[in-house]
């Protein structure tokens, strides 16, 4: 019987499958020593997984300035769709108030990143999401992380309140004056500019164009950032540049959405006088608040529409916002237009894009049916829509260009009979 030899290969060896991991860090303020504590999170998270041969580093994800009792939190956001693209096995957090502290977010997230097979491992309490009894345990501990944080936010509402019974104002800035350990002291550069506002707008002129003065002649705003309307009206409505201080003119919600809403008398007011030395005198305020409310009064607040476009519609020239505005003409408010915010608020020579009627738009809209993402106001009269499916579409609509003699003569006058 002949014998037979037969070649059995070698078996490779299996490289392994190394798991995609991050870390996510967060501090809920932006103060000099919270920045540190997070670079730190950072250098040692990066160390820390890059140091395991059987991980693949994917990098940290970290939210500074904001509350884990937020959803809205952008490297959040950032991670949890570079979980859903496959990009992520594991996230590593320190905690459970680090990760939420709002226990419906923690675990309705953490049941979204199961059923796509991401593990979130919370390295100070050692517990696995994707473990058996993970979900419990983080249910219980995440209860005492959401009542923790409502028993510190409850303390620092007391402590607040009782400062405001006594006079003494929260921590605060206030343009034209610094502040130190709450004290007031003017800051004459500053201040200069808060006293030609008030004077430019007893001059006739309105918080738009006095914003687009400002912006024109380079003077810093708050913060450095540009002038507009709603911060000059800040401005003049702001009862500090008199020396005195109105206290819990707002309050926070509650200490889950921490939303910031204006207290209509559902909460206690103090008004403090003579607290500080003023930019501007009583009179001098008293003046540009009855004007403030003469002219709110001649033009009322915009009535609500039913189709909005909200934060959909942009310019396709300079990128900034456009926005719904009602326009005068004759004697009475007849029609909305939507504008473009940079030429608004600094003019015509940073932006020169044309504003476009309300009905216009929204005829041009009422002919899709697929829900609408995006809207561009290009230049020549077009319309650039941009639709959720991915598909795109461009309109036009005629423009008129030219103004007639009549035409200027009644803008003119218009102009001058809303600021008299």
């Amino acid at each position: 019987m002949d014998k037979t030899v037969q070649k059995i290969e070698a078996r490779k060896p299996l490289i392994p499958v190394r798991k995609k991991v991050c870390a996510y860090a967060r501090v809920s303020s932006g103060k000099d020593e919270m920045l540190h504590s997070l670079s730190a999170q950072i250098s040692y998270y990066s160390d820390y997984i890059q140091s395991r041969r059987d991980w693949l580093y994917v990098g940290v994800y970290a939210d500074s300035a904001v509350t884990g009792t937020k959803d809205s939190r952008d490297e959040f956001q950032r991670m949890l769709t570079d979980c859903k693209n496959g990009k992520i096995d594991m996230i590593i957090t320190k905690s459970i108030s680090r990760f939420a502290r709002n226990t419906v977010t923690l675990l309705s997230t953490v049941r979204e990143l199961k059923e796509l097979g991401v593990d979130v491992w919370f390295e100070k309490e050692n517990i696995h999401s994707i473990s058996g009894d993970g979900e419990l345990m983080l249910t219980i501990l995440a209860s005492f992380a959401q009542e923790e944080s409502l028993s510190v936010s409850e303390n620092c509402k007391w402590r607040i309140r009782h400062n405001y019974e006594e006079g003494i104002p929260n921590g605060f800035t206030v343009y034209g004056y610094n502040v130190k350990k709450r004290n007031l002291t003017i800051n004459e550069e500053q201040a200069a500019v808060v006293r030609e506002i008030f004077d430019m707008y007893l001059n006739g002129k309105g918080s738009k164009v006095i914003a687009r003065t400002l912006n024109e002649r380079a003077i810093p705003a708050p913060g450095g950032e540009t002038w507009h309307q709603a911060r000059i009206m800040k401005i003049l409505r702001n009862e500090k540049y008199i020396g005195d201080l109105n206290l819990q003119k707002y309050y926070s919600e509650n200490h889950i959405t921490k939303r910031t809403l204006v207290n209509d008398g559902c909460l206690k007011r103090y008004y403090v006088t003579e607290n500080h030395e003023p930019i501007i005198d009583s009179g001098m305020f008293d003046r540009v608040q009855q004007l403030i409310k003469d002219k709110a009064e001649r033009h009322p607040h915009i009535a609500p529409y039913d189709y909005s476009f909200k934060d959909k519609v942009f310019c396709g020239k300079c990128g900034a916002k456009y926005y719904r505005k009602k326009v005068h003409t004759g004697t009475q408010y007849e029609h909305f237009v939507w504008r473009c915010n940079t030429y608004s608020n600094k003019g015509k020579k940073y932006c020169s894009n044309k504003q476009i009627p309300d009905e216009v738009l929204v005829n041009m809209a009422k002919r899709y049916d697929t829900k609408i993402e995006k809207i561009l106001i290009l230049e020549s009269g077009r319309v650039h829509f941009v639709f959720a499916d991915g598909n795109e579409d461009i309109q036009e609509w005629e423009i008129n260009r030219k103004w007639t003699d009549e035409m200027k003569e009644r803008n003119y006058y218009n102009q001058r009979r809303r600021w008299l």
